[in-house]
């Protein structure tokens, strides 16, 4: 039964997702909004509300272990799991690509991130700090997209390739677009709310601690629309979006979703992560400046390195 819920609230995070960032693609194009700007915003963040709606959920619920569980496992998962797929059916060409400045930015929220973990629980001042950094890392973004239209990968896409990428029609009926975002804005807090209470009681029947069930089960379950997602950009050779995708991803969920989440906290954080989980993460993002700085191709030998590195990490959590 609560394995059940599990997977009903699954089901329900990614379908509500998938529509609330269809609809939300689908508008932004139409109001023209450029696709760098709905690639780094909408595509990257839109993919992490499955997240959002999970760590709330979680605060509410008591349950900080799951909150900070899946922001972490995802985080991990989005390098290893997400990058290692896509690599592995089809090599990413991420020469022509310059993500440095965004990847710079998510590993400055990561070292951030980390060092007000080690400052206690996080209260709503830490909340607040996130959120700001959250607010000065997007504007940049969107600066540097509106002065700079030449020489970056990103540039290249199209609001054409964008669509495709996503599977969403811009020129759809505006009323078809809002009830796609209606459908995603109700699914998600009711997808949430039954897995939060499908994953708590699997905690409590087989004694595993909540942190293993977020850094696990929620945090692999709520990263497939990013994989979904990367996988589509690497089939139509769209490395730039599928980095994209994680670097966004992975600031939205560090920035946006811990610095909400913490106004409904306090959340404790336990030793597994200051002592473990924070630094695999932060490792597994540093493994990105291979592919941003030294721009080697995200080859199949690499899918392979990745996707084995995280199946060795799920089993050291769950031995």
């Amino acid at each position: 039964m609560d394995i059940g819920l599990v997977v009903l609230g699954l089901v329900v995070l990614l379908f509500a997702g998938d529509f609330l960032v269809k609809g939300a693609v689908a508008l932004s194009l139409r109001l023209g909004v450029p696709a760098l700007i709905v690639s780094f915003t909408i595509v990257g963040f839109g993919t992490s509300a499955p997240e959002l709606l999970i760590a709330i959920q979680s605060a509410m619920a008591g349950a900080p272990g799951i909150a900070l569980g899946n922001v972490v496992g995802s985080n991990t998962a989005n390098v290893l799991l997400v990058l290692g797929v896509p690599a592995l059916l089809f090599t990413m060409d991420t020469a022509t690509c310059d993500t440095r400045r965004s990847y710079l930015q998510m590993m400055a929220a990561s070292a951030i991130f980390i060092a007000l973990c080690y400052l206690g629980p996080l209260y709503i001042w830490q909340g607040v700090i996130l959120l700001i950094l959250l607010m000065v890392m997007l504007t940049d973004a969107i600066i540097l997209a509106r002065r700079s239209r030449k020489g970056k990968c990103l540039d290249k896409l199209t609001a054409e390739e964008l669509s495709e990428i996503e599977d969403t029609d811009p020129n759809m009926p505006v009323w078809t677009m809002l009830g796609y975002m209606s459908l995603g804005l109700i699914g998600l807090p009711f997808g949430a709310s039954v897995l939060i209470e499908g994953a708590l009681n699997i905690a409590k029947d087989y004694g595993i601690a909540q942190e293993v069930i977020g850094l696990t089960l929620v945090a692999i379950g709520t990263s497939l629309p990013e994989l979904a997602t990367t996988v589509a950009a690497a089939y139509r050779r769209q490395a730039d979006v599928a980095l994209g995708n994680v670097i966004g991803s992975n600031m939205f969920n560090l920035l946006a979703i811990m610095g909400v989440a913490s106004f409904f906290g306090p959340l404790e954080i336990s030793a597994i992560f200051l002592n473990v989980d924070l630094w695999i993460m932060f490792g597994a993002s540093a493994l990105l400046a291979l592919f941003v700085f030294f721009r080697l191709k995200l080859s199949r030998i690499w899918g392979i390195v990745f996707l084995a590195a995280y199946v060795g990490y799920i089993g050291a959590l769950l031995h």
